[in-house]
This record gives C-alpha cells, structure tokens and sequence, in this order.
C-alpha cells in the first residue's frame, strides 16, 4: 500500500505543479499584450500563486531563470504596482508577493488614454484636415469615454471593497 500511496501523492503533486505552470504562463499570455515583458508576467503569475512573500533565490530556482533577471522582473513589477516588496526583519534580503492594488495598471492605462486624448484633440487642426483631422477628433473622445468608463469601474471598486 505504501507504494500506491506514494504514487498517487507523487501524481497529485505532478498535477498541482503542472496546473500552476499553466496559470503562469496563462497569466504571461495575457498580461504581455499590455505591454508587460514575458518574464515578468510570469512572475505576477507566479507570485499570484504565492501563500507568502517570496525570495529572489526561490524565484529563480522555481521560474528557472537568473537572478538578475528576477530582480529586474521583480522591480518592474513594483513599478506597475503588481507587486510589492517586502522586507525580512533582520535581513537585507528582499522577498516579493502580489500586490492588492488591483487598480495600479488600469490608472495607468487612463492616464495614458488621457494623454493620447489630449495630444489628438489639441494637434489635430494643426497636423491634419477633412476626414483625418475628423478621424484624429474622433479617436481622441473614444480615449476619453473609454478613461471614463475605466474611471467609473475603479470608483464602484473602491466602494465595494470599503463595504
């Protein structure tokens, strides 16, 4: 019986270990179209996964990559407010873990869609006319009604998470 036990431990960890490669790169999938690198999205997947921060040294051996990388990575990460670094009483070692600010990326993206909104709105009479200066004009209050739309999602996020 020892045996079976062993195996079907040893497949049910298999499984867990695949199951959670799958959602990383699923989570680097998704995330690289937003312009995050490949690696460090797969980190965010990682670190979604993590119960407790976790050390560069346990990143690169479970991610298979260098330090340096995951420090670069880790610190990419920090700047997209997708993770957070955190200190280790005692030691200068850095652990990392997901952040819980979900919105991080969203205020980036609608200060971004303000900005494109801004210059087209402002340069369009100036770089163009007829149907492009129109297009340009256009484009910019899509920006805008999108920012807005993103705005209003991340005001009733905020009162739901204070509820």
């Amino acid at each position: 019986m020892p045996n079976n036990a062993n195996r079907a431990s040893s497949k049910t960890a298999k499984t867990s270990s695949a199951a959670r490669r799958r959602f990383t790169e699923d989570v680097a999938r998704l995330l690289v179209p937003w312009g995050v690198p490949q690696l460090a999205a797969r980190l965010y997947g990682h670190l979604l996964l993590s119960a407790a921060p976790v050390s560069l040294d346990r990143i690169t051996a479970d991610l298979k990559i260098s330090k340096s990388s995951a420090s670069v990575a880790a610190r990419l990460l920090e700047q997209y407010t997708l993770a957070r670094r955190c200190g280790e009483a005692g030691s200068k070692r850095a652990l990392y873990e997901a952040s819980e600010n979900y919105e991080g990326m969203l205020t980036e993206q609608n200060r971004l869609l303000e900005a494109m909104a801004q210059l087209l709105r402002t340069r369009a009479g100036s770089v163009a006319t007829g149907s492009v200066r129109n297009r340009l004009k256009e484009m910019a209050e899509f920006n805008l009604v999108t920012r807005d739309a993103m705005e209003s999602a991340l005001r009733r996020w905020r009162r739901r998470r204070r509820s």
